[in-house]
């Protein structure tokens, strides 16, 4: 602790005393741009120019949250900006530009070249990844494909005295559900400094041992103009100071020890995720389980004996559902973020390449596709013979499944589709993120109504969660915090509820005898709902407490169990009279994205990371 305190005054010092000649270089650190913010496009102008008009500056490296919703158009537009710099720049997406987006990231990685980067400059090596969510609400998660190229990279350097200053937009601690698995692989390396965005503020944080910086947000917020960070590296330090484009460098604010025959003293007693309630609960086991090189972004869907699943890598799989042995494998040109659909012997799965997949069942042999105007992230429905496919190019469309000729083409969709459409007595329900809830003809795809919240921010939109329906009621539950319940058939609202202690997200289900809503609230609870009340009536409240939770995956019921996904990796099994804990089961320490029933002892479930697990119990 003396020597580190050293070496932050001796840094502190240097950065008001030295001359230009003993900094070895300099780089800008830009976070946190926000294009679509409405002075985003101006701040970000602004500071292009101001770094463009400094010699002194060898790089620019961006931290993420470049756009504001993961748009297309917010994609190229900061794009059009940034290749306005007239020296090397960097760049990795933050939550904002993964989370919301309409291609399901594949704009970003398309248009900037990559997630993730790797370069040196002066015997320093600088490396960043991505740091999710990618399309599923919940905390940070460094996507498994990035974990898998950063093993990559450190396993071609045999040298593990190479400095290594990383970059990643969130801070690397448990905001990011798996943070240590990336620390981990950089554990044993000479890694000497980790920059992160995020927070909008500059701020001095330490991971497990290693000096941590958050740099602020570029935008202006209330001042008058934005800001960003210059960065020395002087000595053995590296000093930030704030710089405010075209006005002034302010004094530096922090300086950090990097001494370059040093080694990182990390944590001895980090801590890790937990896996002792695996133990309570040692009933439930894992069958088998599998670990995908990249994410899993939407569920399964089983038949004849298989289990067909796809990744954010492209590929559409199936498994043995007796012993997890992959059965064949079929390659898109874009991330899935899709549930499969299975009617008879055909696999159909929408894709961000903006192709509609019809696979055989039995050989993985492409039946037909169909080709849309832009990605698709949503998860096709079945009425009758139809395949019904929600895009994010505004249409929705009806695909006869046996030859993938178009039925019907509804194209008057607010934003982007993410969700499952519900089908219900021979209607089409389904949200975007344009703040509109719709209901179509099953039949013709012609509108029977629209509802809206009146919401104006968009993220506020009933578009990730997978309504359901009883009664001629709809449920809806969104980000704004509201359960609405809908006349099925004029849209009318019967009733819609904020509860001040309870918040209620996305994550919502309906009881095999549909007389139970079932919600997740963010504090944590489960509540079973009256769905013929004429307002929010509870009938149960689980004991089960999960702490925060805003996992938007559905929650399903089969024979009287209730089973729950979480945020944090853990399945809740609850007795569907009374929301009773039978048992619990932890596969991984991201997201549930899908829990699949499969008879009274066997259940499939799978993870953002990639873990895919049959459990028995």
């Amino acid at each position: 602790m003396m020597r580190r305190l050293i070496y932050l005054l001796t840094g502190l010092f240097l950065t008001l005393q030295v001359a230009a000649q003993d900094t070895l270089f300099r780089f800008a650190m830009v976070s946190d741009t926000h294009i679509g913010n409405k002075s985003g496009e101006e701040d970000l102008e602004r500071t292009v120019n101001d770094i463009n008009s400094d010699p002194d500056i060898a790089f620019v490296m961006l931290s993420g949250d470049i756009t504001e919703f993961g748009s297309d158009e917010e994609i190229l537009l900061a794009k059009r900006i940034l290749g306005k710099l007239n020296k090397p720049w960097y760049i990795v997406p933050g939550n904002h530009d993964s989370n919301w987006s309409e291609s399901g990231c594949n704009t970003f990685l398309n248009v900037f070249g990559g997630e993730t980067f790797s370069f040196r400059h002066k015997g320093y090596w600088f490396m960043g990844t991505s740091c999710g969510p990618n399309m599923r609400m919940g905390p940070g998660q460094v996507p498994r494909e990035d974990l898998t190229w950063l093993k990559q990279q450190l396993d071609k350097e045999k040298d593990k005295k190479v400095p290594i200053i990383f970059v990643n937009h969130y801070p690397q601690d448990s905001a990011q559900n798996n943070w240590y698995e990336q620390l981990g692989l950089l554990n044993g390396r000479n890694l000497k400094a980790i920059i992160c965005g995020h927070g909008h503020n500059n701020r001095k944080l330490n991971f497990e041992g290693i000096p941590g910086i958050m740099c602020r947000s570029n935008l202006r917020a209330k001042e008058e103009i934005g800001g960003y960070n210059i960065v020395s590296l002087v000595h053995d330090s590296l000093v930030f100071n704030e710089r405010r484009p075209g006005v002034e460098t302010l004094p530096a604010w922090h300086a950090v020890a990097i001494p370059i025959k040093g080694t990182p003293q990390w944590d001895a007693n980090a801590r890790r995720p937990s896996y002792e309630i695996n133990k309570q609960y040692a009933q439930v086991r894992e069958k088998w389980s599998i670990q995908e090189p990249g994410d899993i972004g939407g569920g399964v869907a089983v038949a004849e004996g298989k289990v067909v699943y796809s990744n954010t890598m492209g590929q559409i799989k199936a498994v043995n559902l007796a012993t997890g042995k992959v059965l064949w494998r079929f390659n898109a040109k874009g991330k899935i973020y899709s549930t499969p659909l299975i009617h008879g012997n055909k696999v159909i799965v929408p894709c961000t390449d903006a192709q509609v997949y019809c696979l055989d069942l039995h050989t993985g042999k492409l039946q037909w596709q169909q080709t849309l105007n832009k990605a698709s992230v949503a998860s096709a429905a079945l009425y009758k013979e139809l395949a019904i496919v929600a895009a994010s190019d505004g249409h929705c469309r009806a695909y006869n499944i046996a030859d993938g000729k178009l039925q019907w083409d509804f194209d008057s969709v607010r934003n982007f589709v993410q969700t499952r459409p519900l089908i219900y007595k021979d209607k089409v329900y389904f949200g975007s993120w344009g703040n509109d809830f719709y209901a179509l003809d099953a039949a013709t795809g012609k509108r029977v109504w629209t509802w809206s919240s009146g919401a104006t921010n968009r993220m506020f939109s009933a578009a990730a969660c997978w309504p359901v329906a009883t009664a001629d009621r709809v449920f809806i539950a969104a980000p704004d915090q509201y359960l609405t319940a809908l006349d099925a058939n004029t849209g009318q609202v019967l009733w819609r509820k904020h509860d001040k202690q309870e918040w209620v997200r996305e994550s919502m289900g309906l009881s095999a005898d549909s007389n139970l809503v079932y919600v997740k609230t963010m504090q944590g609870h489960i509540l079973g709902l009256n769905t013929h009340a004429s307002g929010q009536e509870v009938i149960w409240r689980s004991p089960l407490e999960m702490g925060y939770e805003i996992c938007p995956t559905a929650i399903n019921e089969f024979n009287q169990v209730v089973f729950i996904p979480s945020q944090s990796g853990v399945i809740s099994a609850l007795a569907a009279k009374d929301g009773a804990i039978m048992w619990r089961h932890k596969i991984s320490n991201c997201l549930i994205v899908s829990i699949k029933p499969l008879d009274e002892h066997t259940v499939l479930t799978c993870s953002a990371d990639g873990k895919l697990a049959c459990l028995t119990f």
